[in-house]
């Protein structure tokens, strides 16, 4: 008998076997068959898992692009640390007062508003991070509809 012969005959024999797992991988053992469980145990096992390490280090990715500690932190500070420093006279202090609480509303409003668009980014990411972990058991069985059916 050739190689082809003897692998053919293994896997046939192998089919009409009803033994468990373990005992039909080792009897079956070819390079297809354990190439196929090998690709369905990391896709459903170490594979699903890392992408819900992916999406923890993406939300912490962006938290730090847009820097919220430092944001929440400086909330109420002066835009770009503009601070005008009173002078000797009364009409000075209230004109520096002024200035100051001028720079702080706008420091304020600026960074009220990349609050807000993190707060955004943050909603989205989640949703499609979520999507993908519900999506990605699927995937598989998706494609071999879609490969009987003739679409794929």
């Amino acid at each position: 008998m050739t190689n082809d012969e003897i692998s053919h005959s293994t896997s046939m024999h192998c089919v009409g076997q009803h033994y468990a797992l373990t005992t039909t991988l080792s009897k079956c053992y070819n390079g297809d068959n354990m190439f196929m469980f090998g690709i369905f145990t990391w896709w459903y096992g170490a594979g699903w898992i890392g992408t819900m390490r992916s999406a923890r280090r993406r939300m912490s990715d962006l938290a730090a692009t847009f820097s919220l500690g430092i944001l929440l932190r400086t909330l109420f500070a002066p835009w770009r640390r503009v601070v005008t420093y009173p002078g000797a006279g009364l009409d000075a202090r209230f004109r520096a007062m002024g200035d100051n609480l001028i720079s702080r509303c706008v420091g304020f409003t600026v960074r009220f508003f990349v609050l807000l668009a993190a707060g955004v980014a943050f909603v989205v990411l989640a949703t499609a991070s979520m999507l993908e972990f519900v999506v990605w058991p699927l995937i598989p069985i998706a494609a071999i509809v879609l490969i009987i059916k003739g679409l794929l």
